[in-house]
This record gives structure tokens, sequence and C-alpha cells, in this order.
């Protein structure tokens, strides 16, 4: 399993925006994946970033860090959009996989959280997302907003192989 970096792996630009129309773009929003993608990884801003999870050669998912994913909270970024898991690879936790990378790369950048909304309950608070409140869509919608910690937990064994969990 791979999780990949448009930014460090340009080459996949043409499948990334492929993959991320055929799962999220109607005719209407194509040229707004193709746009972005593109030019993400050319940009001198850190966001946004594009990834693609990648299973013995085949794209089996993917994800965004953005700065506002169409959402009135515009106080608040970065934002984890688009993830997808293929339907015959669900029930792995490999969302978890394009969770944390964007949990890495946010924290890198030096962002203490990662925001998103959903109208999903019950999957994201698996992966250390809480439910701060409700954001408003230009299309008159609303979703819940979450927050996740970008620090991550590591398991450290200590000389007497004690085990301690280190924020």
């Amino acid at each position: 399993m791979k999780v990949i970096n448009l930014r460090k792996q340009p080459e996949y630009t043409e499948r990334a925006i492929g993959y991320f129309q055929s799962k999220w773009a109607s005719e209407a929003n194509k040229p707004m994946y193709d746009d972005s993608i593109r030019r993400s990884v050319v940009a001198s801003n850190p966001l946004p970033v594009w990834y693609l999870l990648q299973d013995e050669g085949e794209i089996i998912g993917c994800a965004g860090l953005i700065t506002n994913d169409f959402i009135s909270c515009g106080d608040l970024w970065p934002w984890l959009c688009a993830l997808y898991i293929e339907p015959a690879h669900r029930g792995r936790a490999l969302g978890q996989l394009l969770i944390e990378q964007a949990k890495r790369d946010s924290a890198a950048m030096g962002f203490a959280s990662l925001y998103l909304c959903t109208d999903h309950v019950g999957y994201y608070e698996h992966y250390g997302f809480k439910r701060i409140g409700i954001g408003y869509h230009p299309w008159g919608e609303s979703s819940s907003v979450f927050e996740a910690s970008t620090a991550m937990q590591t398991l450290v064994v200590t000389a007497t192989d004690d085990i301690a969990w280190n924020k």
C-alpha cells in the first residue's frame, strides 16, 4: 500500500485528475479538479495537496488537503476533502492511511489541527476527529464540522520494556 503525494510525484497528475473526476466530479465541475490538481503540483504555497492511495499499481483511493472545503468556516484550515476508498477495498481502515498522511503533512506545515465537513456519522471519529459544530455551504446546505489534532501519537518502548504513548 502506498500513499502518493502529487507534489512529490507529479508524474501521477493525469491519473489523479481522472481518478478524482471519476469519484467526485460532475460534468459541470470537472475543470475544477483538473485546474486545482495541475496548479497544486507547481504551487509555491503549501496547499492544496492531493493524494492517491495505490495498491500493487492500482489506484484504490484518494483525498485532498485544501484551504477551504466550500464552507463558511473560513477561519479554520487546512481541510481534509474528497476522501474516497474503492468499495472492494473498504472495511480495512485504508482511509486511515490517507487521513494520517494529511495529519502529518498538516503538522509539518505548522498546523495544530485538521478539519473536515461531512454528513457521515461514526466514521471519522475512529480516526481522532471530534464534531465541533455546523458549517454552511454556498449552495444552501449545512454539514457537521470536525476537528482532529495533528499531534501524532507514537509508541515508545523503554529499556525496561514499559510501553507508553507519547503525544
